[in-house]
């Protein structure tokens, strides 16, 4: 067993134009970066072993405060041992605020100063989530990387509303800084807010690297304002934030939104897209996606990829992943998930090498390529 480092930090290795890559050291391990974090809402990758989605090549996963929270709660996951324990991933976990789920729960929420009051979708019991609370949630948790509590305002909005809300945030940002305290070991980053204003995005980065983080989120995308507007705003949003520090966007996305953000500057990203498509019968490839449900799969003895290594493409047909997607097995979701998991990862290590090598922008270039001259199924 190596030793214990004490405290997470950055190490950028190489950068190719604006693109970076490096590690994020952890006492629980290594986090190569670019880094893609598999989604665990409820302690689980749907429909996956934790071995397997290690298996995959992910460093690291996500945990969902809000859900947690609510179901088992996060003090049963203390008594038990902490969520590391809990879900039989002994590797790094980041766990996100409970601020976007709250947000999206519309009419069935109050919004104060303090924090936010707002009932469960679970059983309708009230609660109450402010950045103290949040902190103590994830301190519960135990997980390694833990996140500010913010606001995240759906867009389109008005200008004011986006700076009321995005300087609320940052307050909550100190104060979450000041319950986080001092924890050696565990890290806990800041999220940018601003919407798709470049002066907002500017003041809420100097106001986030005031308080001081050991890692910095560009929060607020990837919230229905489409691809081409989240990439102006990574032209910018990314340069605001320390070189030093992990740069993390967060709910991105599909595979030309995680290439397009990493030539963008980012380190870090987490979808539920691989697990959620693979329940819904999609397979993300090189070639665009396939839609196993297509009647024109079910004689089809070829895999899903030729040159996927994972159990999905290696042992089964597409005739086989149509037929049990038909019939509604089990195996279905896994074997799709599995792949689609098993690709973004694949994605991952090819920009990481890349990078490593000065080869980015050609590596770019023929994945673009290739998914143009894809197999692609309509949606």
């Amino acid at each position: 067993m190596h030793a214990m480092t004490q405290n997470i930090n950055f190490e950028l290795k190489a950068t190719d134009g604006t693109a970076r890559t490096g590690v994020i050291n952890t006492p629980r391990g290594e986090i190569r970066t670019p880094a893609f974090m598999p989604v665990g809402t409820a302690a689980t990758v749907k429909a996956m072993m934790p071995e397997s989605v290690r298996e995959t090549g992910a460093d690291i996963l996500l945990g969902n405060t809000y859900h947690l929270m609510l179901r088992p709660t996060a003090e049963r996951i203390d008594r038990l041992g902490g969520l590391h324990k809990f879900m039989n991933w002994e590797r790094p976990i980041l766990t996100d605020s409970g601020g976007f789920q709250v947000m999206s729960l519309a009419g069935l929420r109050k919004l104060t100063e303090k924090g936010v009051t707002f009932k469960s979708h679970v059983d309708g019991s009230k609660h109450e989530l402010t950045p103290e609370r949040s902190m103590e949630i994830q301190k519960l948790l135990g997980s390694d990387i833990v996140m500010c509590f913010d606001e995240c305002p759906a867009l389109p909005a008005d200008r004011k509303a986006i700076a009321d809300s995005m300087r609320m945030s940052m307050r909550w940002a100190d104060r979450s800084r000041e319950a986080f305290g001092d924890r050696p070991g565990h890290a806990l980053f800041g999220i940018m807010q601003g919407g798709l204003e470049k002066d907002l995005r500017e003041e809420s980065a100097d106001a986030l690297k005031n308080i001081g983080f050991d890692g910095y989120a560009v929060g607020g995308l990837a919230v229905g304002e489409g691809q081409q507007a989240m990439f102006d705003c990574l032209d910018y949003a990314p340069g605001f934030l320390p070189v030093d520090k992990p740069r993390y966007l967060m709910g991105v996305g599909k595979p030309d939104d995680i290439v397009g953000a990493v030539a963008r500057g980012i380190d870090m990203m987490d979808c539920v897209l691989p697990s959620r498509s693979g329940r819904t019968g999609q397979a993300y490839t090189r070639f665009g996606v396939v839609n196993i449900k297509n009647a024109r799969h079910a004689d089809d003895p070829r895999p899903l990829d030729e040159t996927c290594t994972c159990p999905a493409c290696s042992k089964y047909s597409r005739a086989y992943l149509h037929h049990v997607f038909r019939s509604n097995e089990m195996i279905s979701g896994m074997l799709l998930t599995w792949h689609n998991l098993h690709y973004f990862q694949e994605i991952m290590q090819g920009m990481r090498d890349a990078i490593a090598a000065g080869t980015f922008e050609a590596w770019q270039k023929e994945f673009h390529e290739t998914r143009a001259q894809g197999d692609i199924d309509p949606l």
